[in-house]
């Protein structure tokens, strides 16, 4: 039910992913069972591996958080969450509330053993493919500590879902030299060198989209602000082209030749193209729509979460937590023998 299209682009959405996969998973819609069987109605069904769940309360974008997750127990978001953590469905994906999603997230399917902070990891279009920054809002104060967590997830992530090859990991900062930035970065880099993550050191805003690092680290006061920023990047594009080729018969003309490569080029930028974003750090898979997210969004999110599902991402990052601190732990010993 969450979305400024809801249910309508959801389960629409849905039903493209069902269709893209050749019928492979099961769907469960939870959310106004009327309202939703109104949308399927528009749809071609038989035979089509889906299923309702009834949730009558819905949490809007304004509402505070954990006050909206205590009174309305029975929204699509803790219904959903509900479902995942009794095993019923093994993923989660919404547009909604983000505050919402992300306090059920955590609240109720629990962090992954090891991880201190949960995080979002948003996949950034790079000249070459993609990157992941993360946290890219879960998190506006970090520790150091934190920030290796982050590196660890997001290098499985990278590995495993953006298939990078022993993925390159960055702290972003204001500069190159390992004694630039605040206090976190500072602290943050030697712990970082010492990760065993194939970390390349600092690297700044400018490289980001020059896809110079597969993994960004920033907490996600930096994170969000990039992240807002990135998504501002394609609508003023667009808008400069419009511009351009308005009022005059050649540009409009010239406009109207390119449009077919600059459509293709700038929809490998939108965030329609990753569908969501993950949450890391918790058990289970939880992915964080747009707002405005459209049905191709939907589909690519639904698809997403059946690719973190079949690659055990959540396992993954326990192992490595578990592995790291293990490590750590080796090393700070032998350090006072």
């Amino acid at each position: 039910m969450g979305g400024d299209e809801a249910p309508l682009r959801i389960v629409e959405g849905g039903m493209r992913a069902l269709k893209a996969s050749g019928n492979r998973f099961e769907l469960v819609l939870v959310g106004r069972k009327e309202e939703i069987e109104k949308e399927l109605s528009i749809h071609s069904t038989p035979g089509m591996n889906f299923s309702v769940v009834d949730a009558r309360e819905v949490i809007e974008m304004h509402e505070t958080p954990n006050v909206a997750l205590k009174q309305k127990r029975d929204s699509s978001i803790v219904v959903g969450m509900n479902l995942h953590k009794e095993g019923k469905v093994d993923a989660f994906i919404s547009a909604g509330n983000t505050g919402a999603f992300m306090a059920a997230s955590t609240l109720i399917l629990g962090r992954v053993k090891g991880v201190g902070r949960p995080a979002v990891g948003t996949p950034i279009p790079t000249i070459n493919d993609a990157c992941l920054l993360i946290d890219s809002g879960a998190n506006s104060d970090c520790r150091p500590q934190h920030i290796v967590e982050f590196g660890i997830m997001g290098a499985i992530y990278a590995s495993e879902i953006l298939k990078k090859h022993n993925p390159t990991v960055g702290l972003l900062n204001i500069g190159e030299e390992s004694s630039k930035g605040n206090e976190l970065a500072q602290a943050a880099y030697p712990l970082l060198e010492k990760s065993g993550l194939n970390f390349i050191g600092n690297i700044e805003g400018r490289d980001i989209l020059m896809g110079k690092a597969d993994v960004v680290l920033a907490d996600g006061f930096v994170g969000n602000i990039v992240l807002k920023f990135a998504e501002s990047v394609l609508p003023v594009l667009r808008s400069r082209i419009r511009g351009y080729a308005s009022g005059n018969l050649f540009r409009t003309v010239w406009a109207g030749l390119m449009g077919k490569t600059l459509r293709k080029v700038l929809k490998g930028f939108s965030y329609e193209a990753q569908g969501g974003a993950p949450l890391l750090g918790v058990n289970g898979i939880s992915i964080i729509g747009h707002g405005g997210s459209t049905a191709w969004a939907v589909e690519n999110m639904v698809l997403r979460a059946e690719e973190m599902v079949q690659h055990k991402i959540s396992q993954l990052i326990e192992n490595s937590i578990t592995k790291f601190e293990s490590s750590r732990q080796l090393g700070a010993s032998q350090g006072k023998a």
